[in-house]
C-alpha cells in the first residue's frame, strides 16, 4: 500500500456518520429497552380457568385464587386482635380449608388442620414484645403412612395493617397458598415429606404470629425449610430478596423449579443492609427456628402498601398466575428434596443469584462467584493489553511510545469523566433537595431520567468529546482507537470496583462483573476479527452486538429498581434522602452500560450538540420539577402518608398529682416532605418550639409513640390542640409491692390494664438503673440506652398483665422516685368512637395526602 492509499485509509477510518444517524441510535437503543425491558418486567403467564381445569391437570388455577381472594378481601381491615381478624377471617379460612379438605384424595393423604392461640415474648432489634392470644392457621398435608420428620413451611399472613384491607399484602399470598394446597391434595404427585401451610395471623403487629408458630407450635421442631411469602406493592411478579442462610441448595431447586424466576444478590443485600424501609416473617424464621429458606415478596404499586387503597381492583391481575406457578413448583420440588432430610450437612456458604429478564436464573455458590469475578476481570485485563499492543503494530502509528503515552493520559480523563459525572449527578440530588424539590418523580417517574440520567450521560459524553477535539490535530491515533481506549479504561475502572467489592466479600460484584465479561467479549471477537478480517474494520459492529444482552439486563434492573424504590421513598421517614438515593443509584446503573454505548456517539458529526441535549434537557426537567407538574403526590394514585392520632396527655409529678392533662391530634409524617401540610392541616398546631420543649422535659415528649422510628424523628411531628378522644378504656397502673432485696436492690411488682395493644416505657432515674426484669433481658445485657420501650399485645377480653422491674442504686441510700414509666395506649380499629372534631380534622387534609388515623393516650407516673 503507498503512503496517499494509507493516508486515504486512515482519513476514511476517522470519517464521521451524519448527525443524524447519531439520533437514530440514541432511538434504537430506547426502543430496545422499550421492546424487550418493559415487556419482561411486566410478563406474566396466561391465566388459567376453573372451567378448564380438567385440561390443567396438577396446575395451578389462576381464577380459583382470585375467586378466593375475593372472599378474604370483602372482610375489609382485619388488625390483629379486632373481630374481623380473630373471627370473620378465621372462620372464612377455616370454610375454604374444609373444603379443599373435602375434596381432596383422602386415600393418599393427610390433612390436619390447627388453629394455635399462642403467648410469648422476644426481642426484635431494639424492641422488647409480649404478647397473648395470637392466632395462627396451621395446615399440614402428607402422604398416608408418611414417616417423615422433615416438613416444608410456607408461610404468608392474613391480617391487614390499620386502615388497609390487605388484598395485596397478603390477602393474596393467602390466597395463593389455599390453591396451592387444592392442587396438591387432589395431585397423584410423589410428596415425600409433609408440607405445613401456615396463614399467619399477627405479622403486621411486630412479627408475632410467625413468633408464636416457631417457638410454640408441635409441628415447628420438624420444618427444615421455609417459603416465606409477603409483600410491599399490590401484586406482580415476586422477587426473591432472601435466600439460606448459607443453604445454596435452595437455589438449585428454584432455579430448576420457579417458571418465572425473579431474583436478585443485589436485593437480598439491600434489604439486609435496611436499605428496604420493612421487614419480614422470615427474620423471625430464621433467628429463632433456625430455618434456611426463601423471601419473596410483591413489589409491584407500592404506592397502595398499608393504605386504604390496598384493594383487590388494584391488584395486578397477573399476580395469581405468575406467582401460583412458582410457589406450587418450589412446593413440590422442596417437598421432595433429599437434602430436606438434613439440612444441616447442606449448610455451605452463601449464594450468588440473579435473572436474566425473568427468562432464566444463573446462580452459583459465592466461592464460585469469586472465582468468575477474578477471572472475568484478568480476562478483560488481558485482552485489552493485547488489543493496545496490536495498536502499536499498526502501520499509522508514529511509535508504540505514543500509543501508551496516549492511553495513560487516556486513564486519567476516563477516571475523571467517572468521578465528574457521579458527582454532578449526585451534587443536582442535592441541589434539588435544597430547593425543596425533593421527590419530584414520586408520581411522575419519568422526570428521573431528565433529573439523573441525563446528566449522567452528558459528562460521561462531553468530557471525553472535548478530549478527542482538543487532540485529534496532534494524535496519529485514528479516531477508533481513541473510543476503543476509553472504553478499555472504563472497563478497568469497572475491573477496579468488581475486585474492590470481591475483596470485600460484597456479593453483588456480580453486578460490574457482567459489564466487565461482556465487554472483554467484544475486545476478543475484535481481536480475532482483524486477523481474519485483515483489512476490514468491525469494531464498532462487535462491540454493539456484545454490549446488547448486558444493556437490556442493566436496564431491566434499573426498571426493576426504579419501580421497586420509588414509592417505598413516600413511607422511608422524615430523615431520610431519597434525592441521594435515586441520583446515587442512577450514576451507578449509567455507568454500568453507557460506558460502553455513548462513547460510540463521538463516531457522528456534530456529536458534542446532541451531546448538549442531554445537558439542555437536566435543565428543563429541573424547571419542570419546579412547576407543579413536578408536585410529587397525586390523589388516589400516589399519596403522601401521614399517621394522624387523636390523643389524650395525662402527665404526674413525684407526688402523683397531675400536672399535665391535654389533648391533640399528633401528626407524624412518613416521607421526607414534612411540612407540605403547614397552610392546611398544621395551621392551628402548635409551634416547633412547643414540640422540642416537650421533649426535653417529658418521656418520649409526652406523645403517643407507636413505631420504634417514631422515636427518632418526633421532632418532625406536630401537635394539634384538640378535644379530649372518649377511650374505649383507661389506663390503670397499681404498684403491687415494693421488695427490698438489699440494700442497693428493689424489685417493684406491678399491674396494668389498658388496651389490647399499649408501649410501656421504662427511664431509670438519678442513679438507678433496670438489673432485671419479667421481659425478655437482651437489651438490659447489651447495655441499650434507656428509656426501654416494651410492647405488649394482648388478643383477648382481660388486658390486665403483671410484670416485675428490679432496680439497682449504687447509692445504699434509696430515696426519691427510682424511675418513670410512661404508657402509650392504641386503639386501632375502633372508629366508632371517633369524636366529630376528629373526623373533620382527618377531612381536612387534602386529596393528595392519606392519613392512617387512630386514637391514642398518653399517660406517666414517677415509682
Amino acid at each position: 500500500m503507498t503512503l496517499l492509499e494509507e493516508e486515504k485509509s486512515i482519513s476514511h477510518k476517522n470519517k464521521k456518520h451524519p448527525f443524524y444517524l447519531a439520533v437514530v441510535f440514541c432511538v434504537v437503543w430506547y426502543l430496545l429497552f422499550y421492546v424487550a425491558t418493559i415487556p419482561s418486567f411486566y410478563s406474566y403467564p396466561e391465566t388459567k380457568f376453573i372451567r378448564d381445569e380438567d385440561k390443567y391437570t396438577d396446575q395451578f388455577i389462576g381464577e380459583r385464587a382470585h375467586a378466593q381472594l375475593v372472599g378474604l378481601a370483602t372482610i375489609g381491615v382485619k388488625v390483629a386482635g379486632s373481630p374481623a381478624n380473630e373471627i370473620t377471617a378465621v372462620n372464612y379460612l377455616l370454610q375454604e380449608i374444609s373444603k379443599i379438605k373435602n375434596a381432596s384424595r383422602s386415600d393418599l393423604y393427610n390433612i390436619d388442620v390447627n388453629v394455635q392461640k399462642a403467648s410469648g415474648d422476644f426481642r426484635l432489634n431494639r424492641l422488647t414484645i409480649n404478647y397473648n392470644n395470637v392466632t395462627n392457621i396451621a395446615v399440614k398435608i402428607a402422604t398416608k403412612n408418611s414417616e417423615s420428620k422433615s416438613f416444608l413451611l410456607i408461610n404468608s399472613h392474613f391480617d391487614s395493617e390499620m386502615g388497609s384491607p390487605g388484598a395485596g399484602d397478603a390477602g393474596v399470598m393467602i390466597a395463593i397458598m389455599l390453591e396451592t394446597l387444592r392442587v396438591i391434595s387432589i395431585s397423584e404427585r410423589p410428596l415425600k415429606n409433609a408440607i405445613v401451610f401456615l396463614l399467619n395471623g399477627a405479622e403486621e403487629t411486630r412479627l408475632l404470629g410467625s413468633h408464636a408458630f416457631i417457638t410454640q407450635h408441635e409441628w415447628a421442631p420438624f420444618c427444615k425449610a421455609l417459603i416465606n411469602l409477603d409483600s410491599a406493592g399490590s401484586g406482580g411478579r415476586e422477587v426473591l430478596f432472601q435466600t439460606g442462610p448459607n443453604h445454596p441448595w435452595l437455589m438449585k431447586y428454584y432455579s430448576k423449579s420457579a417458571p418465572n424466576p425473579y431474583a436478585t444478590t443485589l436485593a437480598e443485600e439491600l434489604f439486609q443492609n435496611n436499605y428496604i424501609p420493612s421487614d419480614t416473617d422470615f427474620r423471625v424464621f430464621r433467628d429463632y427456628g433456625n430455618i434456611p429458606g426463601l423471601d419473596m415478596a410483591h413489589t409491584l404499586n407500592g404506592y397502595v402498601y398499608h393504605t386504604k387503597y390496598d384493594t383487590i381492583t388494584n391488584l395486578e391481575r397477573g399476580t395469581y398466575q405468575t406467582t401460583g406457578e412458582n410457589i406450587l413448583a418450589l412446593a413440590w420440588a422442596l417437598a421432595n428434596a433429599d437434602e430436606m432430610q438434613n439440612t444441616e450437612i447442606y449448610s455451605e456458604g452463601h449464594t450468588i443469584f440473579y435473572d436474566y429478564l425473568g427468562w432464566f436464573m444463573i446462580f452459583y455458590k459465592e466461592s464460585t462467584g469469586i472465582a468468575i469475578n477474578i477471572t472475568s476481570s484478568v480476562c478483560a485485563l488481558i485482552a485489552i493489553c493485547v488489543s493496545i499492543y496490536m495498536t502499536t503494530k499498526e502501520k499509522y502509528i508514529e511509535s508504540a511510545k505514543h500509543v501508551y503515552m496516549k492511553f495513560s493520559i487516556i486513564i486519567a480523563v476516563q477516571i475523571l469523566t467517572v468521578s465528574v459525572a457521579m458527582g454532578v449527578t449526585i451534587l443536582i440530588g442535592v441541589i434539588v433537595d435544597a430547593m425543596g424539590l425533593t421527590q419530584a418523580w414520586y408520581s411522575e417517574e419519568w422526570l428521573i431520567f431528565g433529573l439523573y440520567f441525563c446528566p449522567m450521560f452528558f459528562t460521561l459524553s462531553m468530557i471525553p468529546a472535548l478530549y478527542i477535539h482538543w487532540t485529534k490535530k496532534i494524535t496519529s491515533l485514528k479516531l477508533n482507537d481513541t473510543i476503543a481506549f476509553f472504553m478499555h479504561t472504563h472497563c478497568i475502572i469497572l475491573v477496579f470496583i468488581c475486585l474492590l467489592m470481591t475483596g470485600l466479600s460484597i456479593r453483588s460484584a456480580f453486578f460490574p462483573m457482567i459489564a466487565i465479561f461482556f465487554y472483554a467479549i467484544s475486545v476478543i471477537l475484535n481481536i480475532l476479527a482483524k486477523f481474519i478480517c485483515k483489512g476490514k474494520d468491525y469494531f464498532i459492529c462487535i462491540h454493539l452486538l456484545c454490549q446488547l444482552l448486558p444493556f437490556w439486563y442493566y436496564t431491566y434492573l434499573t426498571f426493576a429498581f426504579l419501580k421497586t424504590f420509588i414509592p417505598m421513598q413516600g413511607r422511608d421517614g422524615a430523615t431520610s434522602n431519597p434525592e441521594l438515593l435515586i441520583s446515587g443509584f442512577s450514576a451507578i446503573m449509567s455507568i454500568h452500560f453507557a460506558g460502553f454505548i455513548l462513547p460510540i456517539l463521538h463516531k457522528f458529526k456534530k456529536s458534542m450538540t446532541l451531546i448538549s441535549v442531554f445537558g439542555i434537557l437536566t435543565i428543563i426537567f429541573v424547571i419542570i420539577a419546579a412547576t407543579p407538574a413536578g408536585f410529587p403526590y397525586k390523589k388516589n394514585v400516589a399519596a403522601q402518608r401521614f399517621f394522624a392520632l387523636h390523643s389524650n396527655r395525662i402527665i404526674h409529678d413525684v407526688n402523683g398529682n397531675i400536672v399535665k392533662n391535654d389533648s391533640g391530634f399528633y401528626v407524624q409524617p412518613e416521607d421526607t416532605r414534612y411540612d407540605s401540610l403547614e397552610n392546611s392541616v398544621y395551621k392551628n398546631a402548635l409551634p416547633q418550639s412547643w414540640m422540642e420543649e416537650e421533649c426535653e422535659q417529658e418521656l418520649i415528649c409526652g406523645l403517643p409513640l407507636y413505631y420504634s422510628n417514631w422515636q427518632t424523628e418526633r421532632l418532625y411531628g406536630r401537635w394539634i390542640p384538640a378535644v379530649p378522644i372518649k377511650p374505649i378504656m383507661d389506663t390503670e397502673i397499681r404498684l403491687l409491692s415494693r421488695e427490698i432485696i438489699d440494700s442497693t436492690n428493689v424489685k417493684y411488682n406491678f399491674n396494668v390494664k389498658s388496651s389490647d395493644r399499649f408501649s410501656l416505657y421504662v427511664e431509670p432515674m438519678h442513679d438507678f438503673k433496670v438489673k432485671n426484669w419479667s421481659f425478655d433481658t437482651t437489651v438490659l445485657n447489651n447495655s441499650y440506652k434507656p428509656p426501654y420501650y416494651i410492647y405488649y399485645f394482648n388478643a383477648k377480653t382481660d388486658n390486665s398483665v403483671q410484670f416485675w422491674i428490679q432496680m439497682q442504686l449504687n447509692d445504699v441510700q434509696l430515696e426519691g422516685p427510682a424511675m418513670r414509666i410512661g404508657i402509650v395506649t392504641h386503639f386501632l380499629y375502633h372508629n366508632e368512637y371517633y369524636t366529630d372534631e376528629f373526623k373533620d380534622f382527618i377531612k381536612s387534609f387534602p386529596d393528595w395526602a392519606y392519613p392512617a388515623t387512630w386514637t391514642a393516650t398518653f399517660e406517666s407516673w414517677y415509682f
